[in-house]
């Protein structure tokens, strides 16, 4: 076990490692950007150091600062969180050179998994179905003509590395190809210095189900159930869940074996996800893509299994051997996460910035925050606007939604305006409710998209800009988010004038 790790990143990821790190009796060294020299992350570790820098790109993105700092500092293994340079083989090989423990796959393996090209070849190799692709194109030749006139329109044009949806066009025509390919390859070179685009058969309102992988260094993979993530705004989740509802047994032993194939196949070491599109009318589903870290929605998979999904991170990349058996994994319940922005979902999911005046997240039994801010911390536009991550555990799918229900309508957040609201009107439609929904569930659920907001919260809001005008020289508007409605136990309720909690 490692005695010193680096953790390359920030926010509420960078906080969770650090919590499993010193659990494990391991000291934590964190980085931090010139804005974030005072966020959680940093104060929260062992052992902080300033990257000196703003961007991401002065900073967690800055390769060298990065090495210096381990260097300097004793540091025997790097964890990269996920985002940033998690998924960068260049970084996990610098480490490597740099005698220093990369905590995810090897280069190799990312290399030949981060490209989704070469990423479907392996899994055709281990006989795990793909959604049927040409090979790159950045114009309509002979190739493209002959898959255009085997599978037809619609079809997307996506970017081979990368993901996020850059890249991506749905062309209904061929008339709209010539162009659709010039913009995603613009787009994607511009995104991950990589421009090559390909298209792929287009699958109307398919599920997108994912598996999540462990591999260790001596040959055993396993798989750690699936993860329903359908609920999406440009092509990022919002909403995940597990168990799918849309998987039945056979399903997910189908899938998991597949996700392990194609894990084994590219000799694949420490924790992963496979992600899969499902066709919920014919059952068929289809291998997508490797995410070859440490995902986002990891949280609700240690909800249902109860293991830490770090821990084993830290004690595969040290060279321990799993002692999970698949026969014993098994849900105990079903656990739910929502991913609290700093974002306008009523104005095209635009990233709002500001002082987190007010952040009161919720508790109660099931309930899970991974956070990675405080009140009074400044929001920029510098990094992604995710400022946390809420997990309800139920022993059913019921329970569960009642407890996030609950939670999202206790969660007062002032100063920014969030997609709190725009949470609870999608966990409150009654296809989410009955587990019915796909991938365009936004696209075909415009209601959800609309403010709800009844008239005594728009003139609370009025007072409230009022009061900040008064105490906050800085400010003219203090944004509410996170109430659709004043129930009687809203913290925002007042018998009489008005007074901040």
């Amino acid at each position: 076990m490692f005695s010193r790790v680096l953790i390359a990143n920030r926010g509420e990821i960078a906080v969770r490692v650090q919590q499993t790190l010193q659990g494990l009796g391991i000291t934590t060294i964190a980085v931090y950007s010139d804005p974030d020299a005072t966020a959680p992350h940093v104060a929260q570790a062992d052992e902080a150091y300033p990257l000196h820098g703003q961007t991401a790109e002065e900073t967690y993105l800055n390769v060298e600062k990065l090495l210096d700092i381990a260097r300097a500092h004793q540091v025997e293994a790097v964890h990269p969180g996920y985002g940033f340079l998690s998924e960068n083989a260049g970084f996990a090989r610098a480490c490597r050179e740099a005698d220093l423990i990369f905590i995810g796959p090897t280069p190799e393996s990312m290399e030949a998994l981060g490209d989704k090209i070469s990423s479907k070849e392996i899994a055709q190799h281990a006989k795990v179905p793909t959604v049927p692709s040409s090979p790159t194109c950045d114009r309509i030749d002979a190739t493209v003509q002959a898959f255009v006139a085997e599978w037809d329109f619609p079809l997307l044009v996506k970017a081979a590395a990368g993901g996020g949806g850059r890249g991506m066009r749905l062309v209904y025509e061929l008339e709209s190809l010539p162009a659709a390919l010039e913009s995603a390859n613009r787009e994607a070179a511009a995104a991950f210095g990589d421009g090559r685009v390909f298209l792929e058969k287009y699958i109307p309102r398919p599920r997108h189900v994912e598996i999540q992988l462990l591999a260790d260094q001596h040959g055993h993979t396993l798989h750690l159930l699936e993860r329903e993530c359908s609920v999406q705004r440009r092509h990022q989740k919002i909403l995940e869940e597990t168990p799918s509802p849309a998987l039945t047994p056979e399903l997910r032993q189908q899938m998991g074996a597949a996700a392990v194939a194609v894990a084994q196949a590219a000799d694949y070491h420490n924790a992963g996800t496979a992600e899969f599109l499902l066709d919920p009318e014919t059952g068929q589903f289809y291998f997508l893509e490797m995410n070859t870290r440490l995902q986002v929605e990891h949280p609700i998979t240690e909800a249902i299994l109860g293991i830490d999904m770090v821990a084993w991170q830290v004690r595969i990349a040290s060279g321990e051997p799993l002692t999970l058996r698949q026969e014993d994994i098994s849900a105990n319940g079903h656990a739910i996460e929502a991913r609290i922005y700093a974002e306008d979902p009523y104005h095209s999911f635009l990233p709002s910035v500001g002082t987190l005046l007010r952040w009161r997240p919720p508790s109660g039994p099931g309930l899970r925050l991974d956070s990675g801010v405080v009140e009074g911390q400044e929001v920029t536009t510098f990094y992604d606007p995710l400022l946390a991550k809420l997990i309800a555990w139920g022993p059913d799918r019921v329970t569960a939604l009642q407890r996030m229900d609950q939670a999202l309508s206790n969660f007062p957040v002032l100063g920014v305006v969030t997609n709190i609201s725009f949470l609870r009107e999608v966990i409150r439609h009654p296809h989410f409710r009955a587990g019915d929904y796909d991938t365009t569930f936004l696209e075909t659920t415009p209601a959800v998209l609309r403010p709800h907001l009844p008239e005594e919260i728009q003139e609370l809001a009025k007072a409230l800009a009022a009061w900040g005008a008064d105490n906050f020289t800085s400010s003219t508007a203090l944004p509410i988010s996170g109430v659709a409605s004043l129930a009687p136990d809203s913290p925002w309720r007042s018998a009489g004038p008005l007074r901040l909690p």
